[in-house]
């Protein structure tokens, strides 16, 4: 498939060049007559292999799906805790988790707040819902004024164990934060749409703009956690979430254009990095999550156009270990996530390449006229005393509200 770029040619080779050597792209010594030849052949390599956000226009008929987060609860700068970003060519973009870190990643995107307001939990686990907070309230700040965050997540075996009462207990945590922005920001923004579906069985969970959502039970842990099937335009996505090996996850992804499906360490990496003995290593990879071989005969069994494999420290010495016992069961296409992985997707062809995103975004800033026309609202500022101590203060004070309810 060719590239398409909307970025101009000469800002975009320029680009490429300071880029190459810290990449290991540019050749170290060529010629004079080999140059030219050497540096269009790297750039083009270069543009093959990478995905630069703004600067190509999905087609009617293509999804791009963009790993935000491949790793595991423990925190590391190479790996966001898990997420995936959803792009079809109908302008829907949905989120599949959104786990700890992950936004940072997601911030490279570029994406307007307010076109990325659909979230797809899996289930509650910190590493799969830690940084939902930070879209919601840093979204709103960011630029999603004019809409809630819009949730989908399952019930619990309990009201308490639900996605709702997550969320309605998240509202009452970041209580300060929103009621210190009222006034200040449209509120509409800090809303938050909560959609809790039975967890227990099989079911459309969303269907709008032609594109169906379908959840189903995953066994994990406990009760309550899910997988999820996205279909549109005859392209189909599945993302497992965290599940041990499941028939349910075969009846459903048989056929998938992209099958996201966790693969946990292997054992012998579960007892050297982390720590852990023979007993623990051997129930929490193999029942509460997919071992790497299981997750092989779940990929031989529905058959994807691509498997994914995700939800493990993908390191230069563990990759090619997780890859062999996958392997050992399954001999289809195959691709081990890693942040920053852009697939494309279409009927014709799979393409897959790595992000290449600033690390120094800015976010959108609420513009003054519409700053100054929203309410303020008394309980919301400042106390005399704390004003009176401010060694700078606005020329007008009508932006620090001059009430303060008691």
């Amino acid at each position: 498939m060719k590239f398409r770029t909307a970025m101009p040619r000469r800002a975009a080779t320029a680009f490429v060049w300071m880029l190459l050597p810290a990449l290991g792209l540019f050749p170290g010594a060529v010629d004079a007559a080999q140059g030219a030849a050497a540096e269009g052949a790297a750039e083009a390599e270069f543009f093959r292999n990478h995905y630069f956000p703004n600067t190509e226009v999905l087609a009617g008929n293509e999804m791009r799906v963009i790993a935000l987060g491949t790793g595991m609860p423990g925190l590391r700068k190479s790996q966001a805790s898990s997420s995936w970003f959803v792009e079809l060519g109908n302008g829907d973009k949905f989120f599949f988790d959104l786990g700890t870190a992950s936004q940072s990643n997601f911030a490279m995107l570029q994406v307007p707040l307010e076109q990325a307001n659909k979230v797809f939990l899996s289930h509650l686990h910190i590493d799969h819902a830690g940084d939902l907070d930070a879209l919601w309230i840093a979204g709103w700040v960011a630029g999603r004024y004019e809409q809630p965050l819009r949730v989908w997540g399952p019930s619990g075996l309990t009201p308490e164990l639900g996605t709702r009462h997550f969320l309605e207990m998240m509202q009452k945590t970041w209580r300060w934060d929103i009621v210190s922005r009222h006034g200040k920001l449209p509120a509409a923004g800090a809303e938050l749409e909560i959609n809790e579906f039975d967890y227990a069985k099989a079911q459309t969970v969303y269907a709008e703009n032609d594109v169906k959502i379908v959840a189903f039970p995953a066994p994990h842990v406990m009760d309550g956690p899910v997988s999820y099937k996205l279909e549109w335009s005859g392209l189909s996505f599945v993302y497992s979430g965290d599940t041990a090996a499941s028939t349910l996850y075969v009846e459903n992804a048989k056929g998938a254009d992209l099958s996201v499906h966790e693969i946990f360490p292997l054992p012998a990496h579960l007892r050297e990095r982390f720590g852990w003995n023979d007993q623990m290593a051997d129930f929490i990879g193999n029942v509460m999550h997919t071992s790497p071989e299981a997750a092989g005969e779940v990929f031989a069994l529905t058959k994807p156009r691509l498997a994914v494999g995700t939800h493990f420290y993908n390191d230069f010495d563990t990759a090619q270990e997780v890859q062999a016992a996958v392997r050992s069961t399954y001999d289809g296409p195959l691709a081990l996530a890693r942040d920053g992985m852009v697939f494309n997707v279409t009927k014709e062809d799979i393409r897959m390449r790595m992000l290449v995103g600033s690390e120094h975004t800015y976010l959108q800033a609420i513009q003054a006229e519409q700053f100054l026309e929203l309410e303020r609202k008394p309980g919301t500022g400042l106390s005399d005393w704390l004003r009176d101590s401010m060694l700078f203060k606005p020329d007008s004070m009508e932006l620090v509200p001059q009430e303060l309810s008691r």
